[in-house]
């Protein structure tokens, strides 16, 4: 397993880490009941569940004797913020291009 990181995009490179988070976004879990849908030991487990919740993807909380994990936004603001800067860059680009096509159409 990586060592543990707060980078977003190292966060979710993990495909069980981004298969938790899918789960997750149906409903709180208790960890024992995320464990049981991967064919991984217990503290592996909880090392993914780790780096999710230190980089800000999901919230721990004690219900009673469990722990159950919440999606938390600050996670996914860091991967926001990089997909709207390219979200405005290439829109940029098309009105650019948009504005050349026109110039074309009316010579």
């Amino acid at each position: 397993m990586t060592t543990q990181t707060s980078d977003a995009f190292q966060v979710i490179a993990d495909p069980s880490r981004r298969q938790m988070l899918m789960m997750l976004s149906n409903d709180s879990m208790a960890i024992n009941s995320l464990a049981e849908n991967f064919d991984m030991s217990r503290p592996a487990v909880s090392k993914h569940i780790k780096i999710l919740h230190i980089a800000g993807f999901i919230t721990i909380t004690d219900i009673g004797r469990e722990r159950h994990c919440v999606l938390n936004q600050d996670g996914f603001n860091e991967v926001q913020d990089f997909i709207n800067y390219f979200d405005k860059f290439w829109a940029k680009k098309l009105q650019k291009l948009q504005h050349i096509l026109d110039n074309k159409a009316k010579k």
